[in-house]
C-alpha cells in the first residue's frame, strides 16, 4: 500500500522542489554565510507538502474528467495510473491532498508569523494555485507558466526564509529553476494532447500545435542557461555556476529527439526522460556550483 501511496504522490518528481529549495539555502550560504537548519528543514517539509498536494490533486481532477482513461500512460505522462487501475478511492486520494495542503499552509504560517507579509503573498499564491491547478489554471492554458513561477517563488521564498531579503540573485536563481521545472511539464503534455483536447484542458502545445510546440522546447533551457549567464557575468553567480553547462549534450539530444518524435508516443519517451536528466542534472549542477565555492 505504501508503494501505491509514493506512486500517486509520484515522489521521483518531488526531486524538482528538492532542487529549488536547495538553490535558495546554497545560495543564501555563499552570499551571507549563513544557515538556519531548523528554517531549512520545515521549509523542506512545508515545500514538500504542497508539491505533493497537487499530484494528488491532479490525479484526483484528471480521473473524475476522465483525462487518464482516455490518454496512453506512459512513465512520464498520462497520470499515475492508481486511480484507473482502482489501487485506491478518488475520495481517499483527494482528502490526502487536501491534508498536505493543510499541512503545507500551517508550516507557510508559521513563516508568516516569523518572516511577515512577503511569506504571506507567495503562501497565499501557492494555496490558491495549487487548489485551482488542476481545474481553472490548466483549462486556461496557464499551466507551465504556473509551474515556472512556482518554481521561482519557492527558491525566491527559501532564501527570504534564510535571508530577510528578496535579491536579483534570487530571483535570478528562481528563474533557472522556473523554467527548468516547466520544461518537464511542457514536453510531458504531447502525449497526453489529445485526451487533453477533448476534456476542454489548454496546454501550450494544444496551443500553437504540436509541430510548433516542438520548436518552443529551445526556449526553456535558453531561459535557464541565459539567467546563469547574466548572473556570472554581474558577479551575482560563482563562475562555477557555468559548471550547469555540462548538461547541454542532454538538451540537445531531448531537443532533437523531440523534433523528430513529437507524434509518436512510444518514440518520444526516451527523451521525455532525458529532458527530465536534463532538469534535474542542471539543476543539481547549478547548486553544486554554489557549493564548492564556498570551499575556495
Amino acid at each position: 500500500m505504501i508503494s501505491v501511496w509514493f506512486r500517486v504522490i509520484r515522489v521521483r518528481f518531488l526531486l524538482a522542489s528538492i532542487i529549488a529549495v536547495s538553490t535558495a539555502l546554497s545560495l543564501n550560504w555563499w552570499l551571507n554565510s549563513s544557515f538556519d537548519i531548523f528554517d531549512a528543514v520545515l521549509t523542506f517539509a512545508g515545500v514538500l507538502a504542497l508539491h505533493a498536494s497537487v499530484d494528488l490533486l491532479n490525479d484526483f481532477w484528471d480521473f473524475k474528467r476522465g483525462i487518464d482513461t482516455a490518454t496512453k500512460r506512459t512513465k512520464m505522462s498520462g497520470g499515475t495510473g492508481v486511480l484507473p487501475e482502482g489501487l485506491l478511492n478518488p475520495t481517499t486520494v483527494y482528502r490526502a491532498g487536501i491534508i498536505f495542503l493543510i499541512i503545507g499552509s500551517l508550516i507557510g504560517s508559521y513563516f508568516v508569523l516569523t518572516d511577515g507579509i512577503i511569506i504571506a503573498i507567495i503562501l497565499g499564491f501557492a494555496i490558491l494555485s495549487i487548489y485551482f491547478y488542476s481545474t481553472k489554471i490548466v483549462d486556461s492554458g496557464l499551466g507551465e507558466f504556473f509551474v515556472a513561477v512556482k518554481g521561482s517563488m519557492i527558491v525566491i521564498g527559501a532564501f527570504f526564509i534564510q535571508s530577510g531579503q528578496i535579491t536579483i540573485e534570487s530571483i535570478l536563481a528562481g528563474i533557472v529553476v522556473g523554467a527548468l521545472s516547466s520544461m518537464v511539464l511542457f514536453i510531458a503534455s504531447f502525449p497526453d494532447h489529445d485526451a487533453d483536447k477533448s476534456k476542454g484542458r489548454k496546454t501550450l502545445v494544444i496551443s500553437v500545435g504540436k509541430q510548433k510546440a516542438a520548436k518552443l522546447f529551445w526556449i526553456f533551457p535558453i531561459i535557464s542557461y541565459c539567467a546563469i549567464v547574466v548572473g556570472v557575468s554581474t558577479g551575482l553567480f560563482p563562475e562555477l555556476s557555468l559548471i550547469s553547462f555540462f548538461s547541454i549534450p542532454l538538451m540537445i539530444k531531448s531537443g532533437r529527439g523531440l523534433q523528430k518524435n513529437y507524434d509518436s508516443v512510444d518514440d518520444l519517451v526516451p527523451f521525455m526522460s532525458s529532458t527530465l536528466m536534463f532538469s534535474r542534472l542542471t539543476g543539481a549542477l547549478f547548486v553544486i556550483g554554489f557549493l564548492i565555492s564556498l570551499v575556495f
